[in-house]
């Protein structure tokens, strides 16, 4: 069953979000975080491919604050589009759309009748679940993909306060591949995986999908889910 109903940050906003729940009992809770395209139909099937896993997926319009029902496509222009957005909201006062994700943890939490949660991002997202997991409470797991900003000097001083799997591409322009060493050298104790693809690589609706590396990237998240979320 996948319906969208409304956060309810502390500061009174009403934030919506898409939640797929598994046909049986959950095994976990999980917010999956958007790309910089807001929570389209590839993010919906994310939450969906998550919920048949056994997971309560929800994943926050975490736009929404900046700009209601955005729903982007992977055109040039949507790009440009989608890297305004996030700008706008890296520029809303602190603590920006963190209370909005840690709503999402608190959902997950509770629909999945209180078992562990865990969180997943992709690009933008994937530095937003970085964030949160150094930064919010709540979580048993966190798995960023090609999270840009992840490895700059601000975010990689940042320690997890649980477990963390990363996923980064080896031909991705936004995030050079010395920059993802140098991270991964210094965070030992994160889970760093590298990919011979490009950036967006697990997106089916991109044209730098690779198919492989998706399938890989995935049966590792799922494992190191079932690791530590349930």
């Amino acid at each position: 069953m996948n319906t969208v109903i409304e956060l309810a940050p502390p500061d009174g906003a009403r934030i919506p979000a898409y939640v797929a729940r598994p046909a049986g009992a959950a095994r976990g809770g999980l917010v999956v975080l958007q790309e910089i395209f807001g929570v389209n139909a590839h993010i919906r099937a994310v939450a969906d491919g998550y919920a048949a896993e056994g997971y309560v997926a929800v994943a926050p319009a975490l736009f929404h604050r900046v700009r209601p029902g955005v729903e982007l496509g992977y055109t040039a222009e949507d790009m440009q589009v989608g890297m305004g957005l996030k700008a706008a909201v890296e520029a809303l006062p602190p603590p920006g759309v963190l209370p909005d994700i840690q709503a999402a943890i608190d959902e997950a939490a509770r629909a999945s009748g209180g078992r562990r949660v865990g969180v997943v991002g992709y690009c933008w997202g994937g530095l937003m679940a970085w964030r949160s997991a150094c930064l919010l409470h709540g979580l048993s797991a966190a798995v960023p993909y090609y999270g840009g900003g992840v490895t700059a000097p601000v975010e990689a001083a940042r320690e997890p306060r649980c477990p963390v799997l990363a996923h980064f591409a080896e031909r991705d322009r936004w995030i050079p591949l010395p920059e993802v060493q140098a991270f991964a050298a210094a965070h030992p104790t994160v889970q760093v995986h590298t990919y011979a693809a490009d950036h967006g690589f697990n997106c089916d609706q991109r044209g730098a999908y690779d198919a492989a590396a998706a399938r890989l990237a995935r049966e590792r998240t799922l494992a190191f889910l079932r690791q530590h979320v349930g």
